[in-house]
């Protein structure tokens, strides 16, 4: 989620040597006092770097692979997968379209799916990481990062993903690795040369079968996130009752 400060200071000098560090924040929209504790801690987040390199006009993919921890995301670029595409589509945006060739009656006959909800969505993380599964990839992602399974789980659960995990869970599936920054909202489609309209046509081209069984498995899950979140307020609300 960060890269060295000392790396970091030599990138800055590289793209706005004779900027002072008022400026960069001014320009950037980064606190001044917010960059001077990151440069102090010795760590400073990606998404400074990322907001630097977009007031400045600097590729910022190109500028996240100069750093070391990073240098696979313009060497590992691919384009996305029909999943990774679909799973970016929202659920409102797929029960709209079943709507919408309801009322065609006929797929061939639907036009370009439009105006679909902006990335990242609601489950915009977990349908990523379901759509780029592997037989084990959570658990490696786990082993790799020596992360606790269970903390994992609870940041899909929230639809959270700290841009390392993003990139590695890419790596280990063999995705373009710099999906993962997309899905987490940290940069755009159009930043990681994401087709324009890519997920629109992939929508128009799901299946009527794939289309509605896949509405029904989002509905379903979220189904179970109200049902817990039912459960755990009549929870709080019963031990409030008895505290009395």
């Amino acid at each position: 989620m960060s890269v060295p400060s000392k790396a970091f200071q030599q990138w800055l000098h590289s793209v706005a040597p004779a900027t002072s560090t008022a400026a960069v924040s001014r320009l950037s929209g980064i606190k001044r006092s917010t960059l001077a504790q990151q440069l102090v801690r010795g760590k400073v987040a990606l998404v400074t770097v990322v907001s630097i390199s977009r007031a400045f006009d600097v590729d910022v993919v190109g500028a996240l692979s100069s750093f070391d921890k990073y240098r696979d995301l313009v060497s590992g670029f691919k384009p996305p997968t029909k999943a990774e595409l679909i799973s970016q589509v929202s659920d409102l945006d797929l029960l709209q379209q079943i709507i919408a060739r309801n009322a065609a009656g006929d797929i061939h006959e639907q036009g370009p799916a439009r105006g679909l909800a902006p990335m990242p969505h609601k489950s915009s993380v977990r349908g990523w990481i379901e759509a780029i599964d592997t037989a084990d990839l959570r658990q490696r992602i786990s082993h790799d990062l020596r992360m606790a399974p269970q903390n994992l789980s609870a940041q899909l659960s929230a639809n959270r993903l700290p841009p390392d995990v993003a990139i590695q869970a890419a790596r280990i599936a063999g995705v373009g690795v710099t999906g993962g920054l997309v899905v987490t909202g940290l940069l755009t489609p159009e930043e990681v040369g994401w087709p324009r309209d890519a997920r629109e046509a992939a929508l128009r081209a799901l299946p009527d079968a794939e289309l509605v069984i896949l509405a029904a498995t989002r509905l379903d899950a979220l189904g179970k996130t109200l049902r817990r979140a039912d459960q755990d307020n009549e929870h709080t609300k019963a031990l409030w009752e008895n505290l009395g």
